[in-house]
């Protein structure tokens, strides 16, 4: 039976963009634009702050390595066509430095090229660094010749790897910098993202994962972007970075930031789980998405599970992603939905 998703994403939208209308407080600001003096973006615990105004936020993932150059007009203007205000995307280090020493950043690995268009689109836009990104990519983005390296091991306190992580990651810095594209130069790029749920390997390598990941953060910080670094599906992150969460129901499971003064950021909304030979499928459907991301107060129960639903926390911010094509996600607070439309479109 055929399945007209785009109808179906299309209608959890619609639904949500109807949620937050009715949440937004009057005089909300109206749509972003470039200053030359730049953007300054900061939060609070509700939500983030783009020049003092909270705002709504639509997103949607377009990586640039999966498509050819001369698509990516047509797939930044579709997805602003399609109601959404900000794109995001991960940093691909194996294409970037297939050999040690040896960069490409030309065709469709010219990262500068595609957030200047994202920029001539009057589009926010979202950097998701890692290096390791996972996403679906080979190796998780880690670049082959990493594993010649003598006496390295991977994502934890081990000086060889940190060392040429931190090289990478300061060479991009440097280059989305010369090219003015951070929020806080007048560019597009209002968040930046060290690492990729880290949580989950913290554990295993005990004190030296946790030296690690305080270490990535202040590596980062170091940095000077002007915008608020995150960590996606990272409880603990050190102070001044802000933890997210990764997950189908964030809203029930995820108690939020240790410091309360950060918002709660639902970074990926996972509108289906990537298939391997023999998987079932696994497609949520618009309407289980819909309740998810924009309950009511006290809601019946879940359009696909019979069991009620916890009233959220008043304070509560919601930034998501999804597998699928174009997901829906929210952030919500007590007075303010800020959306953000956070998927994969290719």
């Amino acid at each position: 039976m055929h399945v007209d998703m785009s109808h179906r994403v299309r209608l959890a939208a619609a639904a949500l963009v109807v949620v937050a209308a009715l949440a937004l407080a009057p005089g909300a600001a109206a749509a972003w634009q470039l200053t030359k003096n730049g953007t300054v973006v900061s939060y609070d615990r509700r939500s983030l702050i783009i020049d003092g105004r909270r705002e709504i936020f639509f997103s949607g993932s377009i990586h640039y390595p999966r498509s050819p150059p001369d698509m990516w007009p047509e797939l930044i203007a579709k997805a602003k066509e399609g109601g959404l205000n900000t794109i995001e995307t991960y940093i691909f280090w194996n294409i970037h430095e297939p050999e040690k020493g040896q960069f490409d950043f030309e065709g469709r690995y010219d990262i500068v090229r595609f957030f200047k268009l994202i920029q001539e689109h009057n589009m926010y836009a979202m950097v998701r660094l890692g290096p390791f990104i996972q996403a679906e990519w080979n190796h998780g983005g880690l670049p082959y010749w990493l594993r010649e390296i003598p006496d390295i091991v991977f994502r934890t306190n081990n000086e060889p790897y940190k060392m040429h992580m931190e090289t990478f990651v300061k060479i991009i810095i440097k280059r989305l910098k010369d090219a003015n594209l951070f929020a806080s130069q007048g560019g597009p790029i209002i968040l930046a993202q060290i690492e990729n749920e880290y949580q989950h390997l913290e554990a295993a390598f005990k004190n030296d994962g946790t030296k690690y990941i305080k270490w990535a953060a202040n590596m980062a910080i170091s940095t000077n972007v002007g915008i608020p670094w995150i960590m996606c599906k990272q409880t603990k992150a050190p102070s001044d970075v802000i933890p997210t969460c990764n997950g189908r129901n964030c809203g029930d499971t995820w108690p939020g930031p240790m410091n309360k003064s950060m918002p709660l950021l639902w970074t990926e909304n996972w509108t289906a789980q990537y298939r391997v030979f023999g998987d079932p499928p696994s497609q949520r459907s618009a309407e289980d998405i819909a309740f998810a991301v924009a309950p009511p107060p006290r809601s019946p129960c879940r359009p696909s599970a019979p069991r009620g639903r916890p009233e959220p926390r008043s304070n509560s911010v919601v930034v998501g992603f999804g597998l699928g094509l174009l997901p829906p996600v929210v952030f919500h607070s007590s007075l303010l939905m800020l959306l953000l439309y956070h998927g994969t479109i290719i």
